[in-house]
């Protein structure tokens, strides 16, 4: 059984659970979300800081300073399939301020199902990391979010996308 570590960061949109265990950054969920913690049933989870919990705090400090933290620098853990894992892959490709739609995804990883997308997607567990908020629907609208659609607009607000209401 092996030992994962939580701390909770408060951001100015609410609180973020932040999991990791010696190999990796797990996840990071807003409070209440949609499929919060999923995947960590049955784990022991303490609430102690560790190396990779106190980089990722780093790196949202700067990201809600305002600042474009770049390249994650620690590792990144999330548990999910070999096709989500995919998905996830091509989010965090997409540059800060910018935005792609679900079927460019899908594309980018020659999947023929952008509804298949939006179910991995929805799964993020490295919310804002792995930037599936920058993810909108074909004509460019809002479509969901699993921390909710005013933490979407927020966030591409903060990045400096305009966005339309």
């Amino acid at each position: 059984m092996m030992v994962l570590y939580k701390q909770i960061y408060h951001s100015p949109l609410g609180d973020l659970s932040l999991v990791a265990n010696n190999q990796g950054l797990m996840g990071i969920w807003f409070l209440n979300q949609k499929y919060f913690e999923q995947g960590l049933e049955g784990e022991t989870v303490i609430e102690q800081a560790n190396t990779i919990l106190d980089q990722a705090k780093q790196w949202l400090d700067t990201y809600f300073a305002g600042e474009n933290p770049n390249m994650v620098k620690f590792p990144l853990n999330p548990r999910g399939t070999a096709f989500q894992k995919r998905v996830w892959q091509a989010l965090s490709e997409i540059p800060w301020g910018q935005t792609r739609a679900y079927g460019d995804i899908a594309q980018k990883i020659n999947c023929p199902s952008a509804r298949a997308i939006g179910g991995s997607v929805s799964r993020n567990p490295l919310s804002i990391i792995i930037p599936c908020h920058r993810v909108l629907g074909a004509a460019g609208q809002m479509t969901g979010y699993a921390a909710g659609i005013d933490k979407k607009m927020w966030l591409l607000e903060h990045e400096g996308f305009k966005v339309d209401k």
